[in-house]
């Protein structure tokens, strides 16, 4: 007999990982070092379940990695772990997308941040002892497993929940030609304008580009050529006004990613997502003209603040500038105050949780820091024109 209970516990103390175990779906164990008044697991309940292969992995659209070993009618689930965790203010939308009443958030993310940061790798490596263990003496190592397509689908969803399937695509040979500097400073000052338009133009109809020979292998090729636009697009975002920690860790969170793809599609599409990110980014930040850093500054903030109640008074504070000052440098930049951008913020983060959630309006209002739910129907109803309610039922929900 199998003591699974004893394996759940050994892996979850070594690792200070969360460990599962599961018979037919049903769970017969769960180890948590971190205490969590959630399971962020079961947000991915469906995509982890699908995984087949003794060994495999899922990635969230937050860069957080699950490990699956499956034996018969057992499956042990390993995760969250990143090398690097998400901010807080992704770690509490994931609370949210969790159903983390709003009391225990704050224990959510403190056991989130207690999690042991391991690479994917690191963590797959030991799942394959256990698998070893489980399956019949079989000896696996990350090299041999298997990464489906469909499994890769949801590596990065899009502000608007919009998922990529085909993006660069091959082009003719006779179109090949050495032009990647131009082309290359074209789609660099495009993320830097924060110009989505014209990236997605661009990429109808870009030319190809034939690149130099930076690997011996085909996959290694396309591994480093995402790596090379991942820092070029980094700085061209830094340049647009995106923070330096926002746009590195984002860089480096999609070259670990891209190690572990191993198809010429998959790596396409996480490279098209990057480029977009970066340039949504951007786009959101600048607010389609030119601001200063102060501007830049105070909008990065809010953005960072979304799920709780923005004061005023603290980030000027916190952005080392009195209130009266800030307040009026933000409205002759911008054209409207403080107030009004920090609600209409809420209001445009609550209109993309109607669309693409199925929470209550009240947990929404609830997540993104209103006092009450006619508070934040009230103030959506001044910035959107309707009722929660009726936004989300014009659009099917």
């Amino acid at each position: 007999m199998i003591d699974y209970g004893y394996i759940s516990g050994s892996l979850a103390r070594f690792t200070e990982v969360p460990v599962r175990v599961f018979r037919d779906g049903e769970k017969l164990f769960s180890s948590f070092p971190p205490d969590m008044p959630k399971d962020p697991m079961e947000i991915y309940r469906e995509q982890i379940f699908s995984l087949e292969g003794h060994v495999a992995y899922f990635c969230t659209p937050y860069f957080h990695y699950y490990g699956v070993v499956n034996a018969g009618d057992i499956r042990i689930v390993a995760g969250p772990t990143a090398q690097i965790m998400a901010d807080e203010n992704t770690l509490r939308r994931l609370a949210f997308e969790a159903d983390v009443p709003p009391d225990a958030v704050g224990d959510f993310v403190t056991g989130m941040n207690a999690v042991r940061r391991l690479p994917v790798e690191t963590l797959l490596e030991m799942l394959c002892a256990v698998n070893h263990f489980l399956n019949n003496g079989e000896k696996l190592r990350i090299s041999d497993l298997a990464i489906s397509e469909s499994r890769q689908k949801e590596f990065k969803r899009s502000a608007e929940g919009v998922r990529t399937t085909h993006v660069l695509g091959d082009r003719k040979a006779a179109q090949r030609k050495h032009n990647t500097l131009s082309i290359e400073e074209a789609l660099m000052d495009i993320v830097r304008e924060g110009n989505t338009v014209a990236l997605r133009r661009w990429l109808d109809s870009a030319p190809a580009i034939e690149s130099g020979t930076i690997a011996d292998t085909q996959l290694r090729q396309m591994r480093n050529l995402l790596i090379v636009t991942a820092t070029l697009a980094s700085r061209a975002a830094i340049r647009g006004g995106m923070s330096e920690d926002d746009a590195f860790s984002m860089s480096d969170a999609y070259i670990r990613h891209a190690e572990l793809l191993n198809s010429h599609d998959e790596i396409l599409n996480l490279q098209y997502h990057m480029l977009l990110e970066f340039t949504e980014q951007v786009e959101k930040l600048n607010m389609g003209r030119n601001v200063s850093r102060l501007v830049l500054d105070t909008v990065n903030y809010i953005r960072h603040h979304i799920a709780e109640p923005v004061n005023v008074e603290k980030m000027a504070g916190d952005l080392f500038f009195s209130r009266p000052y800030l307040s009026v440098r933000f409205r002759e930049e911008t054209g409207q105050t403080l107030t009004d951008f920090i609600l209409k913020e809420k209001t445009e983060e609550a209109k993309r949780l109607l669309r693409y959630s199925d929470k209550s309006i009240a947990s929404i209002g609830s997540y993104l820091g209103f006092s009450s739910q006619a508070h934040f129907s009230r103030v959506f109803r001044k910035y959107a024109g309707s009722t929660p309610g009726e936004y989300r039922a014009d659009r099917g929900k």
